[in-house]
């Protein structure tokens, strides 16, 4: 049965378990995970499951209560005696500890690679990848020495260097049960993650397998995580390059790579007008949200430590009220992410810390102010805002009208796998170009240059994008046509996010043309004219929709597969005038 059945519930049967988590276990100890018997490595008469798992579900789905209740039936079972949780952070270790004592189970979250034997007390420890790292054979030993299950939290971590993968492989390799856990199985670049099954498809390239997967979508519908809607701002930058010319560009339209991530730069800029703007409107958002959700908390993720504390002066002066900084550095961070998330403030200012596995519910409202375009990062920064804790709430992400944000926006229901055999960069921008445009040099490399300098940054309310179809016009900040937007209802389900996105955006195309005379196309700009092809590619889009059933991304991602051409956010009129034409012919020729 699938999650969604009337008859098990997306919060599960049980009160300690969702249905997904449930219906994973019983796929564990049902079979093999769909593994061969020599590729789980054996195991005896008495002792059911596979020894490696591997579990994707989406941030927020809830992978921590199900790996801890596997484990205590494990226990419960006598197949192990002893459990290693490995996390990429710090904090994630204490997270891991405290989420355990709650189920009954103890790990030791301070445990170092100094300190010998575990204590008596515990059932186990949590480590991080880099502890493992610098002494494999120290944890190859103790593996060794009880029956031990090793929970790889965020697994796709153990691939983040050769080395790292090889401490992974002979630190672990004698683990009675191996259970990976992941909600973005997949990494940018090709390092194969250890334990982690990889088949060959017929293109000849070899794709990770999960041994059960539970995706953002099938949660969305579940009711297990919130609706996404991303508000994209664009605006007009101007800066002084290090050769002393004064470049101007607007972020929203197309440009050639090196100018998106000046102008990228150029918007995160404390120093310019755009996110001082954007912050502005993510804060009247959270004060929508805190109408019906009155602990929403908001979060603004940073590049680096210097503008994290600029961010946090701009909202003290937004909100007359402190923002929590949390900064990598700090040996205080574990301990300011648990009093925001126990709290009621309104903002906190991270950077990267916050990025992966931190489970701060009650956020609602996030920022994405930082210059990392990986769809991986994307994926993670976004799942700190999917988590729901009641049906209704919706979360809300402000970021830069970028095309391969746009792209990882439109994408979310997505599911992707590690991919092997491919080249290492991908579509779209290139995050090696952004750290050059973040370059910073303290003599000029040639003759008079001078360094980078945000001159001018304005901010204009560009589209929201949700579902995979994209709704609004351009609008300047505080205006009515974005207050529309701003001020949509915090407690709405997925069908009614879609309806009234499409009813704001029909009563703006209605008040702009009669603001219009004479010629409608008169004075248009090449962005107005994409902006005006993908409102008719949604509309169209959504009576199909209304008329299949499918979701909207899903027939986004169809029309793309047959029309060829990148995401809708980095499509050109052409291709979504190809898209728009094939959509008309499948109602023609095709029945619901």
């Amino acid at each position: 049965m699938p999650p969604a059945f009337p008859e098990r519930a997306a919060w599960g049967t049980a009160s300690s378990l969702r249905a997904w988590q449930q219906q994973a276990l019983e796929a564990y100890f049902g079979g093999s995970g769909g593994r061969s018997p020599d590729e789980q490595g054996g195991t005896d008469g008495q002792q059911s499951g596979p020894r490696d798992f591997l579990t994707v579900a989406t941030p927020g789905a809830g992978k921590t209560t199900f790996a801890l209740r596997l484990a205590r039936e494990l226990m419960e079972r006598r197949v192990i005696s002893a459990i290693t949780v490995v996390c990429p952070t710090e904090h994630l270790k204490r997270q891991w500890a405290e989420s355990a004592a709650r189920v009954g189970v103890k790990i030791d979250p301070e445990y170092q690679n100094g300190q010998g034997p575990v204590g008596k007390d515990f059932h186990g420890v949590a480590v991080t990848y880099a502890t493992v790292a610098a002494r494999p054979a120290l944890h190859r030993n103790r593996t060794e020495s009880r029956k031990s299950l090793v929970i790889f939290d965020e697994v796709h971590h153990a691939g983040d260097g050769l080395s790292w993968g090889d401490a992974v492989r002979e630190a672990f390799e004698p683990a009675a049960r191996r259970l990976a856990l992941s909600g973005t199985p997949f990494r940018t670049d090709i390092n194969p993650i250890p334990f982690v099954q990889y088949d060959e498809g017929p293109d000849g390239i070899r794709r990770s397998r999960a041994d059960y997967t539970y995706g953002y979508g099938p949660a969305l519908a579940d009711g297990v995580v919130r609706p996404v809607i991303f508000l994209a701002y664009a605006g007009e930058m101007r800066w002084r390059t290090r050769a002393g010319d004064e470049i101007t560009a607007t972020l929203g339209e197309p440009l050639t790579q090196d100018q998106t991530a000046q102008a990228w730069r150029a918007a995160l800029d404390p120093k310019g007008d755009w996110i001082k703007q954007v912050l502005a409107a993510a804060d009247r958002r959270l004060s929508e949200l805190r109408r019906v959700i009155p602990d929403a908390g908001g979060l603004v993720i940073a590049t680096d430590h210097e503008t994290a504390r600029a961010y946090a002066k701009m909202l003290r002066a937004v909100t007359g009220q402190g923002a929590t900084v949390v900064l990598s550095d700090d040996p205080g961070a574990s301990k300011k992410i648990n009093q925001f998330a126990e709290s009621d403030d309104r903002w906190m200012v991270a950077v990267r810390m916050v990025s992966e596995g931190v489970d701060i519910p009650r956020l609602a409202v996030g920022v994405y102010a930082t210059s990392t375009s990986t769809p991986l990062f994307f994926a993670q920064a976004i799942g700190r805002f999917v988590r729901a804790r009641k049906r209704g709430e919706t979360a809300s992400v402000f970021l830069p009208s970028v095309p391969t944000l746009m792209g990882h926006a439109s994408e979310m229901e997505e599911e992707r796998d590690h991919v092997l055999d491919r080249p290492v960069r991908e579509d779209g921008l290139d995050d090696d170009l952004l750290a050059e445009a973040n370059r910073e040099v303290d003599t000029p490399d040639v003759g008079e240059e001078l360094p980078f300098e945000t001159v001018e940054a304005s901010a204009t309310f560009d589209r929201v994008l949700y579902d995979g179809g994209e709704f609004g016009m351009h609008a300047q900040p505080g205006s009515a046509e974005e207050e529309e937007y701003l001020g949509i209802p915090g407690l709405l389900e997925p069908d009614q996010v879609s309806a009234l996105l499409r009813k704001r955006q029909a009563d703006q195309i209605a008040g702009e043309r009669k603001q219009k005379t004479g010629d409608p196309r008169a004075d248009r700009t090449a962005a107005e004219d994409i902006a005006t092809l993908r409102r008719e590619l949604n509309g169209l889009v959504g009576a199909w929709n209304h008329r299949t059933g499918k979701p909207h991304g899903v027939i986004h991602t169809e029309l793309r597969a047959a029309c060829g051409g990148p995401a809708i956010a980095q499509a050109t009129a052409e291709d979504i005038q190809k898209r728009i034409a094939k959509l008309r012919d499948w109602a023609t020729k095709r029945r619901p």
